[in-house]
């Protein structure tokens, strides 16, 4: 197959989505025996996105996800400075990192997703878009399986990513497991740690009670203030994580409510910070 310019196009076949299927529900508490590196210097990013790290042929075209069939080690440190500046926690098989990568193609977005074959899917499906579109496309994405909960500081330093995206979270409707849910006040606190001044949290939900425990969440946290509608007019990611995620289409074919909401990381040098810390806690 030829491109617009002329030159031949390798063709490979798109992953099979049902070939990778597994359950929703997985405990995030539990022990999950995946490597970590040990602080995020050893995060070798240059093999998820080779390209931007000056490696021609995209590395061979090798998969890296961390996974039994597709290992990472992480015994070396490594030796590069760009960073992905864009999160998608629990990113599911991809479809909003897909969206994103369009409207932020000089970005890293990486996904995090704790399912061993839904990882695999995503980085075959990344692989796949890269050589079918000649190495255009997609070369700003990444995926590694992890859990989050656990392990976010082992990737990321202080104020290092600009975005972060909480899509269609397990809502463990349990009281007993709420402890389980990726948005609470200690994890809040990882998360404003990774995050630039100004940076923001992406939530979205078709559960009503989930999204008030987020946004009371994150309302009580000093370091977090909520973005006014008005003000994300124009935000390309209010509509790739309303419409593009496969949860969302799901959703919408069915008629179902979608609920969202942005919050901002306040400057931690602003003195109310104080303040409203000392209404909180004391």
């Amino acid at each position: 197959m030829l491109d617009e310019e002329g030159n031949m196009v390798r063709r490979v076949n798109m992953p099979k989505k049902r070939k990778h299927r597994m359950r929703a529900h997985i405990n995030p508490m539990n022990e999950i025996h995946i490597p970590v590196p040990k602080n995020p210097d050893y995060c070798n990013w240059q093999m998820h996105y080779p390209s931007h790290f000056g490696v021609k042929d995209n590395n061979g075209d090798e998969i890296v996800v961390n996974t039994a069939k597709f290992r990472i080690s992480y015994d070396e440190k490594a030796s590069h400075q760009i960073v992905p500046t864009i999160l998608d926690i629990g990113c599911g098989y991809g479809g909003l990192m897909f969206a994103l990568s369009k409207h932020f193609p000089d970005q890293l977005i990486l996904g995090q997703e704790i399912r061993d074959k839904v990882a695999n899917f995503v980085a075959k499906k990344i692989n796949t878009l890269r050589i079918n579109s000649g190495y255009k496309d997609c070369m700003n994405l990444g995926v590694v399986r992890t859990n989050t909960m656990k392990t976010i500081h082992n990737y990321f330093k202080k104020e290092s990513v600009e975005k972060m995206f909480i899509c269609f979270a397990d809502p463990h409707f349990k009281k007993v497991n709420w402890r389980r849910r990726i948005i609470n006040q200690n994890l809040l606190t990882d998360y404003a740690y990774i995050l630039k001044a100004g940076g923001r949290i992406y939530e979205v939900t078709d559960v009503k009670d989930l999204h008030d425990w987020n946004c009371k969440h994150l309302d009580q946290h000093p370091l977090f203030e909520r973005i006014p509608e008005e003000e994300l007019k124009g935000d390309p990611c209010i509509a790739a994580m309303r419409e593009e995620t496969d949860e969302a289409q799901k959703v919408i074919r069915n008629n179902g409510s979608i609920w969202h909401a942005v919050y901002r990381k306040r400057d931690e040098s602003d003195k109310s910070i104080d303040e409203k810390c000392m209404q909180i806690f004391m």
